[in-house]
C-alpha cells in the first residue's frame, strides 16, 4: 500500500486547499492585491510628482572658471554625473539624468555668461522646472552678493533642448515597489501564519500520520502561496499598464521577465517568513518579527522615492537591503528594457540573500 501512495497527487491536494484558504482570507486579499492597487491609483491618478534629488552632468565644454560653475557644483539637491559622452546620451534617453548643463561665455558683456540645457523626453517635465528654478536661484544669489551693479552675470536658456526618449512617469517609478512590497509582505506574513497555524492546530501532525513526506507538505503549501501571488502580480501590472501606462518596453517579453523576477523575489521573501514562523513564540508575536524584515524595507528600498533622496551614510544600508535590488531590476527591465541576465548584480545579490535566509531557515525551523 505504501509503495502506491503518489506524493505529488497529496502535494497537489494541500496546494488546493491551502489556494482555497487564501483566497478565503480577506487579509490576504486585502494586503496582496487591495493595498498596492489603492496605492497605484492614488499615485497614478496624482500625476508626475517631482524628486527632491535631480541627477545632472556637465557637458565637456562647460567652461569651469565662473562663480555658476562652483555655485552649482556645491548644490546638495544636485548629483553631479560624471561619464563618458556616449554614457551620458544613454542616460538622458533613459531618464536617469535630468539634464546637461552647459555654461558657456555669450560674448557679451551683460550677461557674460549663457547657461543651456540638453534633456530628453524620457526625464519628468517637473523636474527640468524645477532644475531651472534652482539655477535661476543661484545666479540670483550671485548677483545680489559678488556683482550689485550688474544686471545678471548669467541667463538659463529657457527652451531646453530635448533628445528623443521614452515619457517616465510617475507610475513607473510607484508600481515597482508597489509590486515588491506586496511580494514581500506576502511572503512574510503570509507564509509566517501559515506555518505558525498548522503547528498550532496541530495540522502539520495530522500530515504525519499519512504516507506524505515533510518535503512535500511544504512544498505544496508553498506552491499556492506562489501561484496566488503570481496572480496579485498579473492583476498589479495589468492595472498598472493598461489604466496608467505602465510602461513595458519589449511588451510580453518584459511581462515574463518581470514574472519571473518576481517569482525568484517571493523564493526568498518566503525565506524570511519561515524563520519568523520559527521564532514565534505566539501568534500575537508574529507581526513584531514580521514587521522588522518589512518595514526598513518599506521605508529604505526606493518603494516611493529614490534613495538617493536619503542622507549618505544611509544609502549603504539601503543598497543591502533585497527589495532595493528587485526594485532597481525591475525598474531597469520594465522601462529600460534590460533583460534578466543584464540585472546580474541585483539577480547575484538577491540569490545570495536566499543562500543566507534558507540556511537560517533550515536551522530553525520546527514541525511541532
Amino acid at each position: 500500500m505504501k509503495g502506491n501512495y503518489n506524493q505529488i497527487r497529496a502535494m497537489l491536494a494541500i496546494t488546493r486547499g491551502s489556494l482555497r484558504a487564501i483566497f478565503r482570507s480577506p487579509s490576504a486579499v486585502i494586503f496582496s492585491i487591495a493595498f498596492p492597487l489603492i496605492f497605484i491609483l492614488v499615485f497614478g491618478f496624482i500625476g508626475n510628482g517631482g524628486r527632491v534629488s535631480l541627477n545632472v552632468a556637465f557637458d565637456k565644454n562647460c567652461d569651469t572658471t565662473n562663480p555658476v560653475y562652483s555655485a552649482i557644483k556645491g548644490i546638495a539637491g544636485l548629483n553631479i554625473i560624471k561619464k563618458t559622452d556616449i554614457e551620458l546620451k544613454e542616460d538622458l534617453e533613459k531618464g536617469r539624468i535630468a539634464a546637461i548643463i552647459k555654461i558657456e561665455k555669450s560674448g557679451l558683456e551683460n550677461p557674460p555668461y549663457k547657461i543651456s540645457l540638453l534633456s530628453s523626453e524620457a526625464v519628468n517635465p517637473q523636474n527640468m522646472q524645477v532644475l531651472q528654478s534652482i539655477l535661476n536661484a543661484v545666479i540670483s544669489g550671485i548677483n545680489q552678493k559678488s556683482y550689485p551693479n550688474t544686471p545678471t552675470i548669467a541667463i538659463v536658456n529657457n527652451t531646453v533642448q530635448k533628445i528623443p526618449g521614452r515619457i517616465y512617469r510617475t507610475i513607473d517609478f510607484i508600481l515597482p515597489g508597489q509590486l515588491g512590497f506586496s511580494l514581500l509582505s506576502s511572503g512574510v506574513f503570509g507564509v509566517a501564519f501559515l506555518f505558525f497555524n498548522l503547528r498550532q492546530q496541530l495540522v502539520l501532525k495530522r500530515f504525519y500520520a499519512t504516507p506524505i513526506k515533510r518535503g512535500y507538505i511544504v512544498l505544496g503549501e508553498a506552491i499556492s502561496r506562489v501561484l496566488f501571488q503570481m496572480l496579485t502580480s498579473i492583476i498589479v501590472i495589468g492595472v498598472g499598464h493598461f489604466v496608467f501606462h505602465f510602461t513595458l518596453v519589449n511588451g510580453l517579453v518584459t511581462f515574463m521577465s518581470i514574472m519571473l523576477l518576481s517569482f525568484i523575489a517571493l523564493i526568498l521573501f518566503m525565506g524570511f517568513g519561515f524563520i519568523v514562523s520559527s521564532v514565534a513564540k505566539s501568534e500575537s508575536t508574529i507581526p513584531p518579527f514580521a514587521n522588522l524584515i518589512t518595514l526598513p524595507q518599506f521605508l529604505l528600498a526606493g518603494t516611493f522615492f529614490s534613495i538617493e533622496a536619503f542622507p549618505t551614510w544611509l544609502q549603504p544600508i539601503c543598497r543591502i537591503l533585497p527589495l532595493t535590488h528587485f526594485n532597481n531590476a525591475m525598474r531597469n527591465i520594465a522601462f529600460e528594457g534590460a533583460s534578466l541576465a543584464s540585472c546580474w548584480k541585483e539577480l547575484g545579490i538577491l540569490g545570495l540573500w536566499t543562500l543566507i535566509v534558507y540556511a537560517v531557515a533550515f536551522k530553525t525551523f520546527k514541525w511541532e
